[in-house]
């Protein structure tokens, strides 16, 4: 089987081409990846070092809105695993123009070229942002999309693309949609990293309003697998959610990171509140666990742990990226 992986050399996206290239993901054993990635602020080649002389991998450096480049790097291929697109909340509230770009048109241009090309399978790998905020219950897959920021707005765009180039022209795609990814690897923008690296720096973090808001937490390589067994055997046209099993109010996020590195809530700083944050979200995975099997492996305490010690001994890998992160500084709110 060759895959190619969009944004391969991003945190959740790496993941999988390490996983799928040394046989840990089923189904993936013996598969040539080819990784198609622009390398912005937050793509990362030495997130894929540990690969990079494996035999059956091949990095491309190249925008998914670039048709032609597309084109050529789409032939040949069996499955494309769609990660590209931007991620960050905070900066899609300060500018959407390359939010709207990358992750609309960026994602059109490659159901175009899956389609032209005649691939098996299009996994389409989105967010539980697109649904808005639920106060209680979790949403399922026929839920109504209510985006509030324009990340999500944007991820819900390439959301109902890619379902209508299955549903109007016969491509075989499959949307996935997940909850807060947290690991190793993960660009020092996001809040645990964030959190994390300030504090073995005895810097002060930043916490959101009354820190209220909750998520589910999903570790990447629990992400990973579940994409995985949904690239196998998912239905074609169908939305699967993943989950991680954990819901934690950030205050309650916050008290875990403080423990694992040893700080005091006194060098937390409660700062306003950002503009359009969901209050809550929450994914029923029973779709995913009756039809494939999905359950999370990962207990929290246990990838919360291995992800703090990741962080403790791979400052070489973080440093240099703390200046890129829009919100590196001690007293910047923390997106989530």
């Amino acid at each position: 089987m060759r895959i190619l992986v969009t944004g391969g050399a991003g945190f959740i996206g790496s993941e999988f081409v390490r996983s799928a290239l040394r046989g840990e993901l089923p189904g993936s054993e013996g598969a040539h990846v080819t990784v198609l990635d622009k390398l912005t602020y937050s793509g990362n080649l030495e997130n894929l070092a540990p690969v990079a002389a494996h035999p059956r991998f091949r990095f491309v450096t190249g925008d998914t809105c670039d048709a032609r480049l597309v084109d050529d790097v789409v032939a040949g291929h069996d499955v494309i695993v769609h990660f590209a697109a931007e991620s960050h909340v905070d900066r899609s509230i300060d500018t959407a123009t390359q939010f709207v770009l990358s992750n609309v048109l960026g994602t059109q241009v490659m159901l175009e070229a899956a389609l032209r090309h005649r691939v098996a399978r299009f996994v389409h790998v989105s967010t539980d942002e697109v649904y808005g905020s639920i106060d209680s219950g979790s949403w399922t897959e026929d839920a109504p999309l209510a985006p509030n920021v324009p990340y999500a707005a944007a991820k819900a765009g390439s959301d109902l693309l890619a379902l209508a180039w299955h549903r109007t022209r016969g491509l075989d795609v499959v949307v996935t949609r997940c909850t807060n990814n947290y690991g190793h690897y993960q660009f020092p923008e996001k809040v645990i990293p964030l959190f994390v690296t300030n504090l073995l720096d005895g810097l002060r973090v930043p916490l959101y309003g009354d820190g209220g808001n909750r998520r589910d937490w999903l570790h990447v390589s629990d992400h990973c697998r579940a994409i995985q067994m949904v690239l196998n055997g998912g239905r074609p046209g169908e939305v699967y959610h993943i989950g991680g099993g954990t819901e934690l109010s950030n205050r309650q996020l916050t008290e875990r990171l403080l423990a694992a590195c040893g700080a005091d809530w006194d060098v937390v700083d409660h700062v306003p509140d950002r503009q359009g944050h969901d209050r809550r979200y929450s994914l029923d995975i029973t779709k995913i666990r009756e039809e494939l099997g999905y359950e999370p492996r990962v207990r929290f305490e246990d990838g919360l742990a291995a992800t703090v010690e990741w962080y403790r001994r791979n400052r070489s890998w973080w440093e240099p990226l703390k200046p890129a992160s829009a919100l590196s500084g001690p007293a910047v709110p923390a997106g989530t």
